[in-house]
């Protein structure tokens, strides 16, 4: 935003303190711009605390908090104001963390609010990069996993116990498409590229995955404005080149579309072939949701890339009981639930989610989430493959029968499968999960029938559950 004309010292304003105190927005409109000297601007989460201590240490940048700083920004530049705005941000959390970091997060935050207030019809003369608006993401497009040769043999073996058949193998590369509904797996054990780097670091893992947006180059210019760093790697002549940003934990998230090629990109890249084994299909559908797993301190930098790039909020925070802690959760999602993006911050090393940093050393997608139509017919044909659900306690079924009055006979359905239960005002929810792969990865079929959510009151059934399988702290890995 541009320089301060220094005609006069006026008015001071601070958004944080304007927006608590629910002071009309209008009001501000009528300030005349020469009494306008600067503009403080803070975000914060709608906390019931007294102001002060609220204010003192619970700010942070525009777009990572609750408050309609936009709507505050966008009045003082329809008064016309051309002077200073500046981050006023008391966070106990910033004062801790990299300042490499926060600079860049407020970089951003900047840059995205000023493409929000210039969209409005009464301001002018803003000095900002011009971008495309927010991408709409209407699905997952893949998810893909480096592995060596022995991890890929073992993490195959679980998806064929899910139903997914081998569809396709790469032209030039180790690759592997496995499929199922409009759900597509790869699993990637090329020796060189990004994918082998990251099985070096980060073991077998969910390292990338690509989002089916409205306009893929659309969408990376915007993320490239925003400060994403685009990734680019080398392709065989007559190859899709995918275009790409680094997300989370350094991972990729490729951009394709259906306006080109890019949503082709299986056709031309992949040859198909006949799964070897009968495998049974398991009704999954398509993708429910991605959940990634980050330090605590990196949650406000995510929520704030996610939600400036795409077409999409998030929910209110909840916690998520360890026997070993708390972990903060997050939801990034668009309203059509084609986009839905847990994040899930860890404090310390001893919960479920700290461990799975620790190990595979730094953040990433923990668990897949897959939606069916039918749990029940689903676990069915899970049997059939051999597939093994995580063994839920037989006390979690009395405790979900008395707290939702179930009917006994469903209750003992649920227990047979080790199904959990969950019920909001919209509908219902049921969750049956795999064990653990590796050091924490993990995958869960979901069943809604109207519900909204994600499940967290079971959080700490099947946290307890997943705990039991991990590796020993201490204990050296085979």
């Amino acid at each position: 935003m541009r320089r301060a004309n220094h005609r006069n010292i006026g008015l001071i304003l601070d958004s944080f303190h304007t927006l608590s105190r629910k002071i009309d927005i209008n009001s501000i409109r009528s300030i005349p711009k020469d009494k306008i000297f600067i503009v403080q601007l803070a975000d914060a989460p709608l906390i019931d605390m007294d102001l002060l201590y609220w204010s003192r240490h619970f700010r942070n940048m525009p777009g990572e908090g609750d408050l309609p700083v936009t709507e505050f920004a966008t009045a003082i530049a329809e008064t016309g104001y051309d002077g200073y705005f500046s981050l006023e941000i008391f966070n106990d959390q910033f004062r801790g963390g990299s300042t490499r970091s926060i600079a860049a997060d407020g970089h951003r935050s900047l840059i995205y609010l000023g493409d929000q207030v210039r969209r409005s019809p009464n301001v002018s003369g803003l000095t900002l990069p011009a971008m495309p608006d927010r991408a709409k993401v209407k699905g997952v497009g893949f998810v893909e996993f480096s592995a060596d040769e022995k991890d890929a043999a073992d993490l195959v073996a679980i998806l064929h116990t899910l139903g997914f058949s081998k569809a396709a193998v790469h032209r030039t590369k180790k690759v592997s498409l496995f499929s199922q509904g409009d759900i597509r797996l790869l699993v990637n054990t090329d020796e060189k590229g990004f994918a082998n780097a990251s099985f070096a670091v980060h073991g077998t893992s969910a390292y990338a995955m690509a989002l089916l947006v409205d306009d893929a180059k659309a969408a990376l210019a915007r993320a490239v404005t925003l400060d994403a760093e685009p990734f680019n790697q080398p392709v065989e002549p007559g190859e899709v080149k995918i275009p790409a940003i680094r997300g989370v934990g350094g991972g990729l998230i490729y951009l394709i579309d259906d306006k080109s090629k890019l949503g082709r990109f299986s056709e031309i890249d992949f040859l198909p072939v006949k799964e070897e084994k009968e495998i049974a299909r398991a009704h999954l559908l398509r993708i429910d949701h991605i959940a990634q797993t980050v330090a605590y301190d990196e949650m406000l930098t995510w929520l704030l890339f996610y939600t400036s790039i795409f077409d999409a909020h998030k929910t209110p925070m909840v916690d998520i009981i360890d026997p070993a802690g708390v972990v903060r959760s997050q939801v990034v999602e668009n309203a059509s639930g084609a986009l839905r993006v847990t994040l899930n911050g860890a404090e310390n090393r001893r919960t479920l989610a700290g461990h799975f940093i620790a190990e595979k050393f730094g953040s990433g997608i923990q668990h897949l989430a897959f939606e069916t139509d039918d749990i029940f017919a689903t676990a069915a044909s899970l049997r059939k493959n051999g597939f093994r659900p995580l063994s839920i306690s037989p006390n979690y079924y009395g405790d979900v029968e008395a707290r939702f009055g179930l009917d006994p006979e469903l209750t003992e359905q649920l227990k047979a499968d080790n199904i959990l239960y969950d019920r909001d005002e919209h509908g219902e929810y049921f969750q049956l999960y795999s064990g653990t792969y590796g050091e924490g990865f993990f995958f869960e079929i979901v069943e809604r029938r109207g519900y909204r959510g994600y499940g967290a009151p079971n959080a700490i059934f099947r946290i307890a559950a997943l705990k039991k399988q991990m590796r020993p702290e201490g204990l050296p890995r085979n």
